[in-house]
């Protein structure tokens, strides 16, 4: 596991994140309830050849857990713009995950500029109905009790995100910076910004990032793992409407967790894209 050792200050608020490596960006942006080190792997083998930045949420992983901070999308959003006009990026090359497609395509859309390709894991940018119940149930003041208490969420994502089984030592460091209710409150605010509802204050601007999607030039690549009980298969071919020139790769004995279950294979595709 890399160790954390750099940080940005933003509004009093730490945000920790991994710079390894030189030559061009690539930038790699995390979900719920993970944190950097799902992309431990990736940054150890792209960083041979390229510099990969990899941060920590504000609220996740080692970066600063306020508990008063106003955690939403448009806040994440802001915090990826911040690092990246602090480490001065540009031909920028993404990869997103989870929440990182919403809070990835968020600023792809304001700064397409600075952005030289995007590899797209199981994620969204777009609003879709089809959760699954037992992400909805999370959501809610009885969601809040099961994943801020009892760190259900997050327990339960070390066993059901993989077609294979994670070693001990693998899922500890998945929780490792979960240890406590306060801990948790990153985990807790993203699922009450999922903007299921059309008032949701976050619905808005995830509608916003969706009708500029097609505007997008970066080439893609988007690689799914279609055990995926969460991101399934329709959000792979939503991807590929709004992107039908974009290489893609549906590996069939992976889930959500990608890069756990079919490492090899993704980073081989991987690093012939972004070549």
């Amino acid at each position: 596991m890399v160790e954390p050792v750099n940080y940005l200050n933003i509004d009093g608020m730490r945000m920790h994140y991994i710079d390894q490596g030189v030559g061009d960006a690539v930038l790699l942006l995390h979900g719920n309830p993970s944190w950097s080190f799902f992309y431990r792997n990736l940054i150890n083998s792209l960083s041979k050849t390229n510099r990969v930045i990899a941060p920590d949420h504000i609220g996740m992983g080692f970066s600063d857990k306020p508990q008063d901070a106003d955690y939403h999308l448009a806040f994440h959003i802001e915090n990826i713009e911040r690092l990246v006009e602090h480490l001065r990026l540009k031909d920028i090359i993404l990869v997103v995950h989870d929440w990182g497609g919403p809070i990835g395509f968020g600023y792809v859309v304001k700064h397409s500029e600075k952005i030289k390709k995007i590899v797209v894991l199981n994620s969204s940018a777009f609003f879709d109905a089809k959760i699954p119940r037992r992400i909805s149930v999370c959501r809610g003041v009885l969601g809040r009790f099961l994943v801020r208490r009892l760190n259900l969420f997050a327990q339960a994502a070390t066993r059901m995100t993989t077609t294979t089984k994670l070693t001990k030592e693998v899922r500890q460091a998945y929780l490792l910076p979960y240890g406590s209710y306060d801990e948790r409150i990153g985990i807790d605010s993203f699922l009450q910004d999922i903007p299921l509802e059309q008032g949701h204050r976050t619905r808005a601007l995830l509608d916003s990032i969706e009708s500029r999607l097609p505007d997008i030039k970066a080439d893609l690549l988007i690689l799914w793992g279609k055990q995926d009980f969460c991101f399934t298969e329709h959000f792979f071919d939503r991807w590929k409407e709004y992107f039908p020139h974009a290489k893609t790769r549906l590996f069939e004995n992976a889930g959500h967790y990608i890069l756990e279950d079919v490492f090899e294979d993704a980073l081989r595709e991987i690093e012939e894209f972004i070549r």
